[in-house]
């Protein structure tokens, strides 16, 4: 059993990923803002602690963190608001990441998503913008760590039930890249116990092939 602490525990893949994990045996700590949501988290088997990881400096998260043994990043600012979009999905992606760190948790998992990069191609003037430049950031931050990390990158999100099926590096993303979140879940909980896909970044979508064995080629 391994203690996981899971951030952005109220959002439809870490709901789907805590009752996964909880459901295999293991402690999980699903970190959530809003107190109202504690029941929906602990419905899940998770332990619900209330946490605003955007006002939350290091070495808070840092003691949030100790004893666990991964730490998993499904949180956001949900979009609509420049500033937010920074201060949750850079900011403070970026200092819980030195916070795994700091407590010693050496595995991390980061929900990104599909185009994330520095050259993700959108205009500043779109609303999608501010969210691309965050999520690169972080993940670029990331991968300079000396964590054991793992990017996911899921293609568009779906409320699709999960199928267990993946494709990884879509070969044509034109042809669409919609991803259930369930899906998204089951690919969080698998990477925790595949040690190949330790300093991989995992771009995915909905397909034919089953998860651990398209997992397990990297």
């Amino acid at each position: 059993m391994s203690r996981i602490a899971i951030i952005g525990g109220h959002g439809k893949v870490a709901l789907h990923l805590s009752r996964i994990l909880s459901g295999e045996g293991h402690d999980v700590t699903s970190f959530i803002r809003n107190p109202d949501h504690v029941a929906d988290v602990t419905e899940t088997g998770a332990t619900a602690e209330v946490l605003d990881v955007e006002n939350s400096t290091t070495a808070e998260l840092a003691q949030a963190f100790t004893d666990h043994d991964a730490v998993v990043w499904s949180a956001g600012a949900g979009g609509g608001n420049p500033a937010r979009t920074y201060a949750v999905d850079r900011d403070a992606a970026i200092r819980s990441m030195d916070a795994a760190a700091e407590s010693s948790v050496k595995r991390y998992v980061m929900v990104s998503y599909i185009g994330a990069a520095k050259d993700h191609g959108v205009p500043e003037d779109h609303p999608f913008f501010a969210y691309a430049e965050a999520k690169a950031a972080a993940d670029e931050y990331l991968r300079s760590t000396d964590l054991d990390w793992t990017i996911l990158g899921p293609g568009t999100l779906t409320d699709e039930p999960a199928t267990g099926l993946i494709e990884t590096d879509p070969a044509n993303p034109g042809n669409g890249t919609e991803t259930s979140r369930a899906n998204v879940a089951l690919v969080t909980a698998a990477v925790l116990e595949l040690p190949g896909t330790i300093h991989r970044t995992i771009r995915f979508k909905d397909g034919t092939e089953d998860v651990v064995d398209a997992l397990t080629e990297y």
